[in-house]
C-alpha cells in the first residue's frame, strides 16, 4: 500500500501538481452476476483533460470512483500520483481522497441543512489534515463569486435550485485546489450560460493548479474543451 502523496502535504495548503492516472488489468463487479466493468489499460497525464463518454451503464460512474478509491475493483492495479489507490485500506483511500481528489457528485452529496459556505468548506470540517484558516475561507467566497453565488453563502442548501446545487457542489470540488478533480455530469442540471460559465470555472482553476480533470459528460457540445475523449463503449 502506497499512500505517501496525502502525507506529505498533510500539513500544507498549496495547489498541487496535477497527478497523473494508471489503471491496469481493472475488473469491478456489482454483486456475483451484476454489472461488471473491465479495463485492460487506461494511461491520464498529469494535468490532462479528459472527457468520459459512452451510453448509460457502460461504466463511466463506476470507473470514476474507482479511481477515486470510493470503490475498490476486484482486481488489477489503479495508481492516481504516488497512491496506489487499489490496494490501500479504508482509512488511507479517505485521507487521499479527502486530500487530492477534488469531486463533483451526479447527486450533489450536499448536506441541506448547512449553509452554501458551510457546504462549500466541508472537506476542511471533515479532515484534521486539511486547515482552516481566513484565506480558506477568502478562497470559497471568491469561487462562490464566480458561478454566480456570491449572494448566497448563507443560504441552506435545500433553499437552492438544482443548478445552484450543482454550483455548490462544483466550489465544494474545487476549494481544496486538488491534485485531481473528478466530476460525474458537472453541467447536467445547468442552463446552456451556465454551462459555459461553470466550465469555464473548471478549466480555469485546472489551469491554474495544473490539477489533472477527469469528467463524466453526456454532453457532446463540450468535448471539443477537453484534450482527449475516452469512450467507455469501445
Amino acid at each position: 500500500m502506497t499512500v505517501q502523496g496525502s502525507q506529505a502535504n498533510a500539513e500544507s495548503d498549496v495547489p498541487h501538481a496535477g497527478a497523473p492516472i494508471d489503471v491496469r488489468d481493472l475488473e469491478f463487479r456489482f454483486g456475483r452476476d451484476g454489472f461488471t466493468l473491465q479495463r485492460d489499460e487506461l494511461a491520464i497525464a498529469s494535468g490532462e483533460r479528459v472527457a468520459f463518454v459512452g451510453p448509460s451503464g457502460c461504466g463511466k460512474t463506476t470507473l470514476l470512483h474507482v479511481l477515486a478509491g470510493i470503490l475498490v475493483p476486484e482486481r488489477g492495479t489503479v495508481r492516481v500520483g504516488e497512491t496506489v489507490v487499489s490496494s490501500a485500506d479504508d482509512r488511507a483511500r479517505r485521507r487521499f481522497r479527502i486530500r487530492e481528489i477534488g469531486l463533483v457528485f451526479q447527486n450533489f452529496e450536499l448536506l441541506d441543512y448547512l449553509r452554501v459556505l458551510d457546504n462549500v468548506l466541508l472537506p476542511y470540517r471533515l479532515h484534521p489534515a486539511l486547515r482552516l484558516d481566513a484565506s480558506v475561507r477568502e478562497r470559497a467566497r471568491e469561487l462562490a463569486g464566480s458561478v454566480g453565488l456570491g449572494d448566497k453563502l448563507g443560504r441552506r442548501i435545500d433553499a437552492l435550485s438544482q443548478g445552484e446545487r450543482q454550483r455548490v457542489a462544483i466550489c465544494r470540488a474545487l476549494v481544496t485546489r486538488p491534485s485531481v478533480v473528478l466530476a460525474d455530469e458537472p453541467t447536467g442540471n445547468l442552463d446552456p450560460a451556465t454551462t459555459a460559465r461553470i466550465v469555464d470555472v473548471l478549466f480555469e482553476r485546472v489551469a491554474a493548479s495544473g490539477a489533472t480533470l477527469v469528467v463524466v459528460t453526456h454532453d457532446h457540445g463540450l468535448l471539443d474543451r477537453f484534450d482527449r475523449v475516452v469512450d467507455l463503449a469501445s
